[in-house]
């Protein structure tokens, strides 16, 4: 197994120990711990991808996990934010229902032998919620922090129905042939 496949376990590994910091609180400092331990595993997103293209290691194990990984972390955080009272209920179903239609899109993709690789939109989102998350969990009682990430939330929001917009309608023809 090369290193941008073992950095992506990682980050599969990493999301129950952060979604325990995140909700318990055993140190006091819990907030930070799963603050941490987020941004760790994002930079692991960030370089499983640079280190797979610089030295060729692009893997259908990568290919299929690696998106699957950045969905777990993501969708966990924002679960865990409907129970603490940081997000809507509504606005995760949004960020959920794009993710199961898009892995859906791939499954199709995948049996009918094409790979869909991450859009830029899908990109943009996934950078921009994984900043919005940093920003919620770190929830630092500051009016100006406050409409910071207020303005990520939307942002996040509107990128999730933007790139699932972008998804549908850049493989559209991959449901005609299989139906």
């Amino acid at each position: 197994m090369n290193l941008p496949n073992k950095l992506t376990i990682l980050r599969v590994i990493l999301v129950p120990v952060f979604v325990v910091f995140l909700m318990m609180d055993i140190t006091g400092y819990d907030k930070w711990i799963a603050l941490s331990i987020f941004i760790i595993a994002s930079l692991t997103d960030l370089l499983d991808g640079k280190i797979a293209r610089k030295y060729n290691l692009i893997t259908n194990f990568g290919k299929f996990m690696d998106p699957l990984a950045d969905k777990l972390l993501v969708c966990s955080a924002f679960i865990c934010f409907i129970e603490l009272d940081k997000l809507p209920t509504w606005m995760v179903l949004i960020v959920i229902a794009r993710e199961f239609i898009i892995s859906g899109f791939r499954l199709v993709a995948a049996d009918n032998g094409i790979v869909i690789a991450a859009s830029m939109w899908g990109k943009y989102k996934t950078a921009v919620s994984m900043v919005m998350i940093c920003f919620v969990i770190a929830d630092i009682n500051n009016p100006i922090f406050y409409n910071i990430t207020q303005v990520l939330i939307w942002a996040s929001l509107i990128l999730t129905v933007v790139s699932l917009i972008d998804y549908i309608v850049k493989n559209k023809d991959i449901f005609k042939g299989s139906m």
